[in-house]
């Protein structure tokens, strides 16, 4: 560090040094010296949609005639630049910084300018060209919002488009197979592997249905709200025209909110969103769990599916295959559940005219998003798309299931069945032999009754017709 060198820049509180290389200025070097607090910088599709937002700025301040042509022309292409990855280094400031994100606004403005000042010879001002129009109070929330609709568009939903297409294709391959339902973990009517896991199915697609539910009111940015929901200092035009610049470059039709004053001060549509994770991490415990006991075994457990053997499962136990997919979708569904409580609580922090937790929702929010989209892929194809089924072992376990005689009911009475339940399993005997001595009815006509394929009729769409 000592050998490291500085240039003196100057804000409205004064000079102080920055590292000559950086292309930050004054107000990113403060944050960076006042909240070195986690080492976390904010996300990079965050960075994205902030430097969207300046490029489409700049345009449509240049056609309002708030810009010189070259200027804005420079400020564009430096923009895009940052939003292509190109100059992540230069944003430094930690998540845990001011509440409205202000100083990765002005990170981004500085950044911008020096860039763009390179290209035209000669100083570009950060708050006077970068952020024309704008305010960090009304840009913060609109790159939230956009940053989770392309993250949205483009990774989770088609993964979990993807993940419920593995499971009913899997469901496809696998369906006529009969098995032992359980409930409370215990042995219970039978159904076909097609209906479990057209469970799971919907479980992902009413998920998907969530959160396009959610995406209209994502679509509504705070732009052109200003300082405090006023406008001041925005043309009556800017936020419209930005939209749909934003439009061209993104394909998502994103508007001017109605009312500015609660798109700055809530993030009530962040909650929301966050909520519908929420919902799906708990669809994707279910179904990782269901996988993990189905897997387990392999003689000891269910031994019902084998999952794919991925590694070794043990550093001292030879030979053991543990289900580390199900396992790390689990944790995804744990952190996402984290985020949303912090996500809660950060909603909860609008003080008048702005929300004062805006990095957080961002990283959180963005953060959950991903580690959704990962984890669903991961589950098709590591998971769903690759178990195989241990058919003698489901038929062992459903041929002694005593609950089977509940089909017997309306013929035997509730109290009679009961004590061939037992019985058979006191024995450890077919349900259908016990059933015969006990009740005399005959053999064939048990079998028939107590057939675990005709017991799984319906469910799925109605009632299968007998074949």
């Amino acid at each position: 560090m000592a050998s490291q060198r500085f240039r003196i820049e100057h804000d409205t509180l004064g000079e102080l040094r920055v590292p000559a290389d950086a292309a930050w200025g004054a107000q990113t070097q403060r944050a960076v010296e006042n909240f070195p607090v986690s080492g976390r910088h904010m996300p990079r599709g965050f960075l994205r949609a902030l430097a969207l937002i300046k490029a489409r700025a700049a345009e449509v301040n240049a056609d309002l005639g708030l810009l010189h042509a070259r200027e804005a022309a420079a400020i564009v292409a430096a923009a895009l630049e940052v939003a292509d990855g190109r100059h992540d280094a230069q944003f430094p400031v930690d998540v845990f910084q001011t509440g409205s994100g202000t100083s990765s606004n002005m990170n981004a403005n500085e950044v911008i300018a020096h860039l763009a000042g390179r290209r035209l010879g000669r100083p570009v001002h950060p708050n006077d060209a970068v952020n024309c129009s704008q305010s960090s109070n009304d840009v913060i929330p609109s790159a939230i919002h956009v940053a989770a609709a392309l993250a949205l568009k483009q990774d989770l939903l088609p993964a979990l488009r993807r993940l419920e297409a593995s499971i009913r294709r899997k469901a496809r391959s696998v369906g006529t197979q009969v098995k032992t339902g359980r409930t409370h973990l215990m042995d219970a009517m039978p159904l076909r592997f097609e209906q479990e896991l057209s469970g799971w199915a919907q479980q992902v697609r009413h998920a998907v249905e969530r959160i396009e539910a959610t995406r209209p009111r994502l679509h509504a940015l705070a732009l052109g709200g200003t300082a405090v929901g006023t406008g001041i200092n925005a043309p009556a035009q800017f936020a419209r025209r930005v939209c749909a610049g934003l439009y061209r470059h993104t394909g998502i039709r994103f508007r001017p909110a109605t009312n500015y004053f609660e798109a700055l001060s809530s993030q009530d549509t962040a909650a929301e969103l966050s909520g519908q994770l929420r919902v799906l991490a708990c669809a994707l415990m279910k179904i990782a769990n269901d996988l993990r006991w189905m897997n387990s075994g392999p003689l000891a457990g269910l031994g019902e599916i084998e999952l794919p053997a991925l590694q070794p499962g043990s550093s001292i136990m030879p030979g053991k295959v543990n289900p580390v997919i199900p396992e790390a979708v689990c944790m995804v569904a744990a952190a996402v559940i984290g985020n949303d409580a912090a996500i809660t609580v950060a909603a909860q922090s609008g003080n008048f005219q702005l929300n004062v937790m805006l990095p957080l929702v961002a990283d959180r929010l963005l953060d959950s998003i991903g580690l959704l989209a990962n984890a669903s892929r991961l589950l098709a194809d590591r998971a769903i798309d690759g178990f195989r089924i241990r058919a003698d072992r489901i038929a062992q376990a459903l041929q002694l299931n005593p609950v089977l005689i509940t089909a017997a009911n309306t013929v035997i009475g509730y109290e009679q069945g009961a004590a061939i339940a037992k019985r058979a399993w006191r024995e450890n005997r077919p349900i259908v032999e016990v059933a015969a001595e006990e009740t005399g009815l005959p053999l064939a006509e048990l079998r028939r009754m107590l057939d675990p394929a005709q017991l799984t009729r319906g469910g799925v769409g109605g009632r299968r017709k007998r074949r």
